[in-house]
């Protein structure tokens, strides 16, 4: 938390000391040593442990605030299964501590796991809200008239305790002076994922008390919940059953919050969709617009073509599908319910597009000008950098089909609202797809550039995923790429996904994969190198697994002759990457050599990267910093946009893409157009087709007439 002495409790199932031991692998020691002891306290206390009954309540955190209580929902099918499935073992893992509620929680798992299997994820939970009792209205006046005086006795009284009175002989009570108390506001948050949990979830013993009008408890007893949200998917909430389960709240606002497919069509971030339109208003070649989804054009998506149908619940039992920042006010209580004061509005392109042509008219000129440079009609004006550079053989008879590289995150260290950490997609087409870098929101960013749909083809055509360090920025959105890819092709002939990194990134994955199927295979960067190549080639290198073997074949059939690992100046077992592709014979039976890709993940100016990017087609290099902050860059091992551009020219890389910005600079980074004459600047979502690569700096001009407000008070600062 970045101070010393300040903490913060964890609760959670046992699996929850797996996911954070994994973590070890790149989170720093002195953060990672007080977790592990608050996690492992208490797990001497677990073995010994006596059996308790799923059905029981737990507290876990209890102040003056709220009370957040836990409920147990394991699968029906497991308590009725009487002998572990073959091949499961006991986990023998310490829950996170901190309360009765790890030894109790441990007890209950390890004493469920005794009889069978329960794989990670299948244990749910419902998870209890309660805020304290409000008071009821204090009458001064009242107790006046029993003589009590003003002062510390009224406040006595107002925390619900009995006082002597000043002037009477008797005792005065609170309801002598107050109106009743009331239950404070009661949320349940009901995560039921299968059918079978629902069947356990309707009988619940423990929730018994939360119900209205029920027979099974006094009415005195009830306590009444004001708002549930069902993170419950439609499959669930559909039944019979779980609507029947859902009118036992009375009148209770049930908040429907597992994907509401129209939630699609408004964008959170709706900044960056706003960035996106003007960009691609000024150059759709290059940034295509992700759009902004329909629900007519989601409906004929497979993922979200079987949209739910309407609860048929009483019209006592309120329902509101779930928005985006929607709210549920709890206190004041005056202000008790929803508030969609924030629900962001829908917004269309025609809309950003009016407002951009409004506030700057050139730009229309300027997009016409540029679409008439890329069919190759540039008119009377000239574009001189186009003519400094030739265009490289590689190049000759390229077509659309052969390579289109998406940048899906080009901001540095975590994510802002304009750009997303690192990740680079290499689309092969029919040939497959390449993931260079990893972080948080890949995913997300595949779907907003390729659909909902797209994106699942697209994790499904990955050949491989490169990794160029342990830094969480460049790795984060990995395992959720991989569990995905195994969840698609499940039931489906395939092999393990080649995963290549640092040797740190596969202890994490290793760990991971006791939690979540990752349906990999590990190659340490090390063994990628140019000089490890070679020594596998000439068979000194022994491939016992058979991971450089399968990645050389993975490379064959996606028409590369090298993926080779360059250590590069950044942390410990950082590097960059080189892919070069296969030769090529056009239809006249000339040879033309092939295109190579160099990128070069988080590095300082690397004498090692210039020479393996000689003669590159596209140099891919990290800028995180404008010139004028070259201390800052050589303190944490980055390059300058200056450095980054002068790389590319002692490696006489025929294109140079610009990426990793610091957050600082929001939108566009502060740069010298007068160097980027074969450079040109990233942004999230920009698809480089190689047919493209000649016209990549005549954009740049453009880039800051777009953002000028940016630019002006960067240049200022």
């Amino acid at each position: 938390m970045g101070k010393d002495g300040m903490s913060v409790n964890v609760s959670g199932p046992p699996d929850l000391y797996l996911l954070v031991k994994a973590m070890e692998s790149f989170i720093p020691n002195s953060a990672m040593g007080y977790i592990d002891s608050v996690l492992r306290n208490g797990s001497d206390e677990v073995a010994s442990a006596s059996s308790r009954k799923f059905d029981r309540l737990f507290a876990p955190i209890t102040d003056g605030v709220v009370k957040l209580s836990v409920v147990l929902l394991p699968p029906r099918c497991l308590k009725v299964c009487g002998s572990m499935k073959e091949g499961s073992s006991e986990p023998n893992t310490p829950l996170v501590s901190g309360s009765h509620l790890a030894e109790d929680l441990q007890a209950q798992w390890m004493n469920l796991t005794a009889e069978v299997a329960l794989n990670p994820g299948e244990l749910s939970v419902i998870y209890i809200c309660e805020l304290p009792e409000i008071k009821g209205k204090f009458y001064p006046d009242k107790a006046a008239a029993l003589g009590v005086e003003p002062g510390p006795k009224y406040g006595q009284l107002q925390r619900g305790n009995s006082v002597v009175s000043d002037h009477q002989n008797i005792i005065v009570h609170p309801c002598d002076v107050m109106e009743p108390s009331t239950h404070g506001p009661i949320v349940l948050l009901v995560d039921c994922p299968t059918l079978s949990h629902l069947q356990e979830l309707s009988s619940l013993q423990s929730l018994i008390p939360y119900y209205s009008n029920t027979s099974e408890q006094p009415v005195e007893m009830c306590k009444k919940v004001n708002c549930l949200i069902h993170l419950s998917p439609a499959s669930v909430t559909s039944t019979t059953a779980y609507e029947q389960w859902m009118t036992r709240f009375g009148d209770a606002q049930h908040i429907m919050a597992r994907h509401e497919p129209k939630n699609i069509e408004i964008p959170i971030l709706k900044s960056s969709s706003r960035v996106a339109a003007r960009l691609n208003y000024l150059c759709p070649q290059l940034f295509p617009f992700p759009g902004f989804w329909s629900l007519r054009q989601l409906k004929s998506l497979r993922s979200v073509s079987k949209f739910p149908r309407e609860l048929s619940l009483p019209t006592s039992c309120r329902i509101t599908y779930a928005e985006n920042l929607l709210k549920f006010h709890l206190l004041p209580y005056k202000d008790l319910g929803l508030d969609n004061s924030n629900v962001p509005a829908t917004i269309s392109r025609t809309e950003i597009l009016n407002e951009l042509t409004s506030n700057i008219p050139e730009i229309i000129s300027v997009s016409k000008h540029i679409s008439q440079l890329w069919h190759g009609n540039n008119g009377s004006i000239e574009e001189p950098q186009l003519h400094e550079t030739p265009i490289p053989s590689c190049l000759e008879g390229i077509t659309r089909e052969d390579m289109e590289i998406v940048l899906l995150g080009t901001g540095s260290s975590q994510p802002s609202k304009y750009r997303n950490v690192s990740s680079i997609f290499i689309n092969l087409f029919l040939k497959g797809s390449i993931l260079l870098d990893c972080g948080e929101g890949t995913l997300g960013q595949l779907k907003r550039r390729f659909g909902v749909d797209g994106a699942d083809e697209a994790v499904k055509g990955l050949k491989c995923i490169w990794i160029s360090h342990i830094h969480a920025d460049h790795h984060a959105g990995l395992a959720r790429i991989l569990a995905l890819r195994h969840d698609l092709l499940s039931g489906t002939p395939h092999e393990p996904l080649i995963v290549v990194g640092p040797q740190q990134l596969e202890i994490f994955l290793d760990r991971y994969q006791m939690l979540e199927e990752l349906d990999m295979q590990f190659l340490d960067c090390r063994d990628t190198t140019e000089s490890s190549w070679e020594a596998f080639e000439s068979n000194d290198h022994n491939d016992a697994n058979g991971s450089a073997s399968r990645l050389k074949n993975m490379l064959r059939e996606a028409g590369l002759m090298a993926l080779n690992s360059v250590p590069v100046i950044h942390c410990p077992q950082a590097y960059g990457i080189v892919l070069k592709f296969a030769d090529r014979t056009n239809v006249i039976g000339k040879k033309i050599p092939g295109w190579k890709i160099v990128y070069s993940g988080d590095t300082r100016p690397c004498p090692e990267l210039v020479k393996a990017s000689h003669g590159a087609t596209l140099l891919i290099h990290e800028a995180t910093f404008e010139d004028g902050m070259l201390e800052e860059a050589i303190a944490k091992n980055h390059s300058t946009m200056g450095e980054a551009v002068e790389a590319g020219d002692a490696a006489g890389a025929y294109r140079v893409i610009l990426t990793h910005f610091s957050q600082r600079y929001p939108k566009i980074p502060v740069f010298d157009e007068t160097y980027m004459h074969k450079a040109c600047i990233a942004f999230d979502l920009m698809s480089v087709n190689l047919a493209d690569l000649p016209m990549l700096p005549s954009v740049v001009p453009y880039l800051k007439l777009l953002f000028p407000d940016e630019m002006s008070i960067n240049e200022a600062d």
